[in-house]
């Protein structure tokens, strides 16, 4: 029973952790206390590489196979935030990368369900960073985001220069993340890839679970088709009732949706029947076909309440956790397509 209710149950922990109260003090002005920074030369502050066994190695059902050892593109993965820490004595607004239990977190949430997505697109690089606390984006934590998502941005970028200095060798790249994961990714496109000459080597960014302005960059449009490359593509998943508060499509001008079913920024529903398998609380058992529709409305992507065993307990209108999972072999086979166009 505690297998079936994975999916729902890591959605009502993350629920729980954000609404507690005791967080991370906040720091005068002038001390802002941050955990040692990674080496990323040592294998150890590498969630997923393709010369380790990890969990972005994996894949689910048994009719899909991890194709890492014959790709010829990479793929740079940035992880959502699993830094809910909320001991009273916990003095850092960022991770700190020799917390084994965090780092495990890391490995069987964002590396199992959201990188292995990957790997028959590419061979998968994940770095550990510091990632800032959760509350960062919560009025509690504000005073001290800013230096929080620099401080695990600082590490991000060090981590892809290590990849592109070591190991990259004029391979093409899939840029990839989720939530606080997307917040450094779209740094790191404006700082590495737009208007430079790495932008030739970039197959295409999926920059999800964050607003991005489909005006974000200046020589990297919105993807507007499965095959397109040199492009990103983004949404956000919501069920189909949710209502959008006033400001929903302010905070960001000129949102860029793209349709992880269609991949178009159509407003048209793609039905059930383009949905070729979301990944929920059973990893083992594979994709799940048909699992939802999905439909572009304004800022926002739309779809039904999936039915799995346990859904009973999945009552949120936000489906933030699940924006990858809902559309996994989608994905999968997306990223392939444009390896395959770029390679061409």
């Amino acid at each position: 029973m505690l297998m079936a209710l994975r999916f729902s149950s890591f959605l009502l922990l993350t629920s729980l952790l954000v609404a507690c109260g005791s967080i991370p003090s906040i720091p005068a002005s002038t001390d802002f206390p941050v955990p040692d920074p990674p080496n990323y030369s040592q294998a150890r502050y590498w969630a997923a590489s393709p010369f380790a066994d990890d969990p972005a190695d994996r894949t689910p059902g048994t009719n899909l196979e991890d194709q890492q050892l014959t790709a010829t593109a990479d793929v740079f993965y940035l992880h959502p935030t699993i830094y809910f820490k909320t001991r009273k004595d916990n003095e850092f607004w960022n991770a700190d990368l020799n917390d084994r239990k965090l780092n495990t977190s890391v490995d069987e949430a964002a590396m199992l369900n959201h990188a292995s997505i990957f790997n028959a697109a590419g061979r998968v690089f994940a770095p550990r960073y510091r990632q800032a606390h959760i509350k960062v984006f919560y009025p509690e934590g504000r005073t001290v985001s800013r230096q929080a998502l620099d401080t695990a941005y600082t590490d991000v970028l060090a981590a892809f220069d290590h990849y592109l200095a070591t190991w990259n060798q004029g391979r093409p790249i899939i840029i990839a993340s989720h939530s606080q994961g997307t917040t450094h990714a779209k740094r790191l496109i404006a700082d590495r890839f737009d208007g430079k000459s790495l932008r030739s080597q970039l197959v295409a960014a999926y920059l999800v679970g964050m607003p991005v302005s489909a005006d974000a960059y200046q020589t990297i449009p919105v993807c507007e088709s499965a095959t397109q490359t040199g492009c990103f593509v983004s949404w956000r998943t919501y069920r189909d009732d949710f209502k959008p508060k006033p400001a929903y499509q302010d905070t960001v001008p000129n949102i860029a949706v793209v349709n992880p079913l269609s991949w178009t920024t159509s407003e048209q529903r793609a039905p059930l029947s383009l949905n070729k398998g979301g990944v929920l609380y059973n990893y083992e058992k594979g994709p799940l076909p048909e699992l939802v529709w999905a439909e572009r409305r304004g800022a926002g992507l739309f779809t039904n309440k999936p039915k799995f065993f346990g859904d009973i307990l999945f009552n949120t209108k936000n489906y933030h956790v699940g924006d990858y999972n809902l559309f996994w072999l989608n994905i999968r086979e997306n990223a392939v397509q444009r390896v395959t166009a770029f390679s061409r």
